[in-house]
């Protein structure tokens, strides 16, 4: 892991790692198993429930969705998007198609338990990922 890189898991998923994987500056992890030989390049984002195979390369700020499985050997380029299972590896300028494959992927009910179309759905959800949060009040940095 180098410098200012975020790893962590949450409430559902453990982080796994594998051998020989390097995790680039500001990249950020949470919940998701990370093969053999991967490259997450700077400020890459692989969000929770993600599966990302051996020998993949997920390159500068390239985004690996909720509950997406890339294959071993895949690679996501610079900004691009890479979303679902059936996976699909999407630009940044495609956001209708990005959306349309997050949307079936269920972000608030997936992480948070919560329906989209609740009324309050910032109310609550804010209000469980603070009660997360809490519970690492006493967690001390490791230098």
């Amino acid at each position: 892991m180098m410098e200012n890189a975020l790893v962590r898991a949450s409430s559902t998923h453990a982080v796994h790692v594998g051998p020989h994987t390097l995790i680039g500056p500001m990249a950020s992890v949470a919940g998701a198993d990370i093969g053999e030989e991967v490259f997450l390049a700077t400020g890459t984002r692989v969000f929770n429930g993600a599966d990302v195979g051996d020998r993949c390369e997920v390159r500068i700020n390239a985004v690996v969705h909720l509950r997406t499985v890339l294959p071993a050997g895949t690679v996501v380029p610079i900004s691009w998007v890479a979303v679902g299972d059936p996976l699909q590896i999407l630009p940044p300028d495609r956001h209708e198609e990005i959306w349309a494959a997050q949307r079936e992927l269920d972000f608030p009910g997936y992480v948070f338990g919560l329906d989209r179309e609740t009324p309050d759905l910032m109310v609550q959800l804010t209000a469980r990922y603070g009660r997360s949060l809490s519970r690492h009040s006493a967690d001390r940095r490791l230098d």
